[in-house]
């Protein structure tokens, strides 16, 4: 298949171009409107108990989105600002769409008791088409805007998805800024040529077309987190360079050997083409896990992301094999070095690590096991606008009313739906469980009690008042929504099927390394040398930013609990990647081992003519993910650190350390398979061509 890619792309470059230059525009014309379908609806799972009841009042008793606007900053008593304020709400209940704006001096709650803040809470009509509603809350939302006063806010519902959409375009065109600049320093310097250090960038601007893209056409068909745009776009960018980055250095190398650049392509995509299209299956494969949960967000972040990561790949065995038949003959090929110069340093960090290879383990894996520590006490929460960055809309809005008014205040109920049937006195038990209950009837007989719980919207008071509800209730038909129901619902639904996921992931990965090596034993040890890796990367965000160690660094805070969106995509994400940085190690080792070295010289080798590739790949991949931590998104600041941490704990500690420890330490065992599945890799197994030159010398 690599042959055949190599050859259409080599034969036909322009064409190959012209077809890719045609799905940018694509990328960055239709697909751009995805900053449109953003949402910040994140925690529904279909069939919940949290998704039925919140489906059955909406059949019975359909209710519109509403706005939130706070006013702030000088008395509320003041005679004209009232005056205001009630022509004001007066005026947007008259707008058509809106349903109801209750007189804030008139309803309890509603005017701080400092007398320096009130709210204006805005509801629309259920039913409205989404361009209806669309013109109601903008014009809602521009005749609160008139106010005259210090501070006036207007956030939620679909506003805040639209706001939140902003900001993201916003914070991807600013990492843009900030990353391709760096990035293409770095590979000036890797590459010592503009024509070289470009062609990543190309093949970058490629995957984040493919992001974009691929969101888009999600969104037709699903919600899209507003998060994923930052996540999809990082990725796409970070790994295409790193693809690009694996071609151009084995290409620069087969020039050394012949002048016909043609053929020199094809011998880089044969040898190096192989290793991307495995790294991307592994990449592909691990996101496979998120498939398995019922959420909507995590399945259409892993189909999201799966579909960028093959577009990446794609890309590097296509696109860029036609920019070098067409434009590579004018890239100088790397320098020889004398024997024993190249890769120098990574070749004693190999002897180094297998020569005390027990004393590494003994002290590596401890190390990353006390960094992981504080995984065994990570939590999860929706989160609310305390995670957004101080200067969007929503954050604004949650400040000024946390700074007037007392704490919970806005904070969503948990809902109850009581059904035809229900024993009052389970009805009043419930109403029992807050002081604060209210209810209200609904057509059919059912009772909708809303309990107002203490704290956070997804505190620890919420979700057991939720636990509480479901045990008082017994078997009568009581059903239990809300923010805080869904967590818990969401919560219990990662439990349940994470085992499944991880069994899923680590079967298919196990598959692709044995197709790769042939060996049982080598997907075994990269498994678990790759979970402590990612173990230790996940402990540090918890002690960052659930405990707020050094959060303020990151101009974040300790929230006490990590965003529910972080640790299934930096588990999955993060486990793809360090697949990558091991097949590039792996792949050399095989090579060298295939020529007649010895298994511990092949280690050695291998490490040798990897490790300044892996190394600058992660750097690169470093940078990428670190512009797209300042825009300030806890939930991206979490995913970006976890990423980074993961992707430089294992491209140095566990690559460079345990690897060849490790390796070291199984000996010639580490290639070993039984005979039934040997003769199946030797029957089936995928593998590059053979390259047509005596011996291979190449550094990688």
């Amino acid at each position: 298949m690599l042959s055949t890619l190599a050859r259409a792309s080599t034969r036909r470059p322009l064409t190959v171009i012209g077809l890719w230059v045609a799905f940018l525009l694509l990328g960055f014309g239709l697909g751009t409107g995805v900053f449109a379908n953003l949402s910040d609806d994140v925690p529904d799972v279909p069939g919940t108990e949290s998704d039925r009841a919140d489906d059955h009042l909406s059949g019975i008793s359909p209710t519109g989105e509403s706005v939130t606007a706070v006013v702030a900053g000088e008395s509320v008593s003041d005679a004209a600002l009232r005056v205001q304020v009630e022509r004001t709400v007066a005026e947007v209940r008259e707008i058509a769409g809106v349903a109801a704006v209750p007189d804030p001096y008139g309803t309890p709650g509603l005017v701080a008791r400092d007398g320096q803040a009130l709210i204006i809470p805005v509801t629309f009509e259920g039913g409205l088409s989404d361009e209806a509603e669309e013109e109601a809350t903008d014009a809602a939302v521009a005749r609160i805007q008139e106010i005259d006063a210090p501070d006036v806010h207007v956030s939620g519902g679909e506003l805040l998805g639209r706001q939140l959409g902003e900001r993201a375009q916003e914070d991807v065109k600013n990492a843009e800024l900030i990353s391709l600049p760096v990035v293409l320093a770095l590979l000036l310097v890797v590459f010592g040529g503009l024509r070289a250090a470009a062609l990543p960038l190309v093949i970058a601007v490629s995957g984040i077309a493919g992001a974009f893209l691929a969101l888009f056409a999600f969104s037709q068909v699903t919600d899209i987190s507003v998060y994923a745009i930052q996540v999809t776009t990082m990725l796409g960018l970070g790994l295409a360079v790193d693809y690009a980055l694996l071609m151009l250095v084995r290409f620069r190398e087969e020039r050394r050997h012949t002048e016909d650049v043609v053929e020199a392509v094809h011998r880089t995509v044969a040898a190096a083409g192989r290793t991307v299209l495995f790294s991307g299956l592994t990449v592909a494969v691990s996101l496979t896990g998120l498939l398995v949960f019922p959420s909507v967000f995590l399945r259409s972040m892993g189909l999201a992301v799966a579909a960028v990561v093959v577009i990446d790949m794609l890309a590097a065995v296509t696109l860029l094999p036609a920019l070098l038949a067409k434009f590579g003959g004018k890239i100088a090929p790397s320098r020889a070095k004398a024997q024993g110069e190249e890769g120098r340093l990574f070749a004693r960090l190999a002897r180094f690590a297998a020569r005390r290879r027990i004393a590494v383990l003994v002290t590596v894996v401890p190390a990353l096991l006390v960094l992981a520590l504080p995984v065994t006490g990570m939590r999860i929460a929706i989160g609310d606008a305390q995670q957004l960055p101080s200067s969007t809309e929503a954050r604004q809005l949650y400040d000024t009313v946390g700074a007037h008014f007392p704490p919970g205040t806005g904070v969503s109920p948990v809902t109850v739906v009581l059904k035809p049937g229900t024993d009052p006195a389970t009805a009043d038990w419930i109403r029992a469980l807050s002081p604060t209950s209210e209810s209200r009837e609904l057509p059919g007989g059912h009772t909708v009690v809303e309990l107002q719980p203490p704290g956070s919207v997804d505190g620890k008071a919420a979700t057991d008042l939720v636990e509480r509800v479901r045990d008082v209730r017994g078997d009568e038909p009581v059903e239990v929504t809300g923010v805080a129901a869904r967590l818990v619902d969401f919560r219990a639904m990662l439990g349940e099927r994470a085992p499944w996921a991880a069994l899923t992931v680590l079967a298919g990965i196990f598959v692709l390394l044995f197709a790769f090596t042939g060996s049982v034993l080598i997907p075994l040890r990269t498994i678990a040398t790759t979970l402590l890796s990612l173990g230790a990367a996940l402990g540090v965000v918890v002690w960052v930013f659930q405990d707020g160690h050094l959060a303020g660094l990151l101009g974040a805070e300790g929230l006490g609990a990590l965003s529910l969106t972080a640790p299934p995509l930096i588990i999955a994400i993060a486990f793809g990647l360090a697949m990558d940085y091991e097949l590039f190690i792996l792949a050399r080792m095989r090579e060298a081992r295939q020529h007649g070295g010895d298994d511990r010289e092949a280690v050695v080798t291998g490490l040798r003519r990897s490790g300044r590739v892996v190394t600058c790949a992660a750097l690169l991949l470093a940078v990428v993910f670190g512009a797209f931590m300042t825009g300030g998104f806890s939930p991206i600041l979490q995913i970006g650190l976890g990423l980074t941490l993961a992707v430089l704990i294992d491209a140095t500690v566990v690559r460079m350390l345990l690897v060849p420890a490790t390796m070291a330490l199984l000996g010639r065992r580490a290639w070993w398979a039984p005979k039934p599945l040997r003769r199946a890799h030797e029957r089936f197994g995928l593998r590059e061509e053979t390259v047509a030159r005596e011996s291979v010398t190449t550094s990688a």
